[in-house]
């Protein structure tokens, strides 16, 4: 893992780089989205069998309920309360965070109300790379369900036991073996074999997360969460415990980035020898081992307000504040998610804290947070102008339409009098 000094350039670099890959991917999901757009079913047994292998004429596309209740009954007692204690902790917070219903009255006689009501039919993506991501069920699917989700399709492209016995424990029904760009496509068009729903959720590879941004015009989607990106932000603090944070989001594929950002050369230097140490203890063919090298670097900055401001330009997926958290967190207004104080290893997150690791990349945490039961709802606004209320309002709009030349607006109260 490199050690780098922290400038405008170095800045600059790394932010571009991260556009030219992104403008990479959105080309070939272009590709696959238009296809399987205009070939439906054809497109997608196309795609599905030369990127992932499976022949979907051999196989069925969606996974009987009796393989996944087979998946279930042969689940240890350990994985099943694992799962369901992450579960109950995501459920908790998802409760908290669902928008409620209220009114109010404006003024005497005009009501305006708010009522909450879940959007009908969901898509949820489960990564399935070397793993199928039980984690990201928990986390699109518990959400889903305490907004009071319908219909809830799970799409992956290598669906293995605990994922399938996660299905059966959450009550999802529809799994199906297909996963990329040719998987969001499906989703948000419809084929024949793929019910189009409503809006799309789950995290992917930059090619999921460009598909996801292509088909954004004819299906909602949750957010931009490509690619892992992680920055520990700190001056002082454990280097083996900063490096082991490093190296868990490293993990997650080739194309993750993670870094140090730090004031102190000393600390930059004994976390670079324990991330090299840990490197060794890891299996060759464990991805951290190619995006520390990469995409990880060490960045040492001039002053720790030009730290800070190089986070909320980089708005990265998760920080971590091991040390002085509540003074730093004041200056930070952009990024995904935060970990306060030495203890709150980056995993928690990811998998049983409650928080939801569907979080966005790529900069957008500028622009929003991760994922809540609150993507999941409807919010609708519900008037009741009563005749005291007609009487208050109706000169105020009808001044306002005759500025806009809008004759008929003015005219729909005016008949009214």
């Amino acid at each position: 893992m490199r050690i780098v000094r922290l400038t405008p350039a170095v800045e600059k670099k790394l932010l571009l780089a991260r556009q030219e890959h992104d403008a990479e991917a959105e080309g070939i999901a272009s590709e696959i989205v238009g296809d399987v757009r205009r070939r439906g079913d054809a497109a997608l047994s196309t795609w599905v069998k030369k990127l992932d292998g499976i022949d979907l004429h051999r196989e069925s596309l969606w996974i009987s309920g009796g393989e996944i209740r087979a998946a279930r009954k042969q689940a240890s007692r350990d994985f099943l309360r694992a799962l369901e204690h992450a579960a109950r902790n995501v459920r908790r917070v998802a409760e908290k965070q669902l928008p409620k219903p209220w009114t109010m009255e404006v003024e005497p006689g005009v009501k305006i109300g708010q009522m909450v009501r879940p959007i009908d039919a969901i898509g949820c993506y489960i990564p399935g790379g070397r793993f199928a991501l039980v984690s990201t069920m928990v986390m699109t699917v518990v959400p889903a369900k305490v907004a009071g989700v319908r219909y809830i399709q799970v799409v992956c492209p290598r669906p293995n036991a605990a994922l399938l016995t996660a299905a059966s424990v959450l009550g999802v029904t529809r799994v199906a073996r297909v996963g990329g760009a040719q998987a969001i496509a499906a989703l948000a068009y419809g084929t024949k074999r793929v019910p189009r729903v409503e809006k799309i959720f789950g995290p992917g590879n930059r090619f999921v997360t460009a598909a996801k941004q292509l088909v954004s015009s004819a299906c909602a989607i949750d957010l931009p969460a490509g690619p892992t990106e992680a920055i520990v932000l700190a001056s002082t603090g454990n280097p083996r415990w900063i490096a082991a944070d490093l190296l868990a989001q490293a993990e997650h594929a080739p194309d993750a980035g993670t870094y140090l950002v730090t004031t102190s050369t000393s600390l930059a230097r004994q976390v670079q020898s324990e991330v090299a140490r840990q490197l060794q203890q890891l299996p060759p063919t464990n991805p951290a081992q190619i995006s520390m090298k990469r995409a990880g670097a060490i960045l040492v900055a001039p002053s720790l307000h030009m730290a800070c401001e190089f986070v909320n330009r980089f708005a990265p997926e998760h920080l971590s504040l091991p040390g002085n958290g509540d003074a730093l967190l004041r200056k930070i207004h952009a990024t995904g998610t935060v970990f306060l104080g030495p203890w709150g290893a980056q995993p928690f997150g990811d998998y049983a804290s409650g928080g939801n690791h569907v979080l966005p990349t790529g900069g957008w945490a500028r622009k929003r947070g991760g994922l809540s039961s609150a993507d999941f709802v409807k919010c609708i606004s519900v008037q009741t102008i009563g005749r005291w209320g007609f009487e208050r309002l109706a000169g105020t709009v009808e001044t306002l339409a005759a500025s806009e030349g809008l004759v008929a607006h003015g005219n729909a109260v005016r008949v009214r009098r």
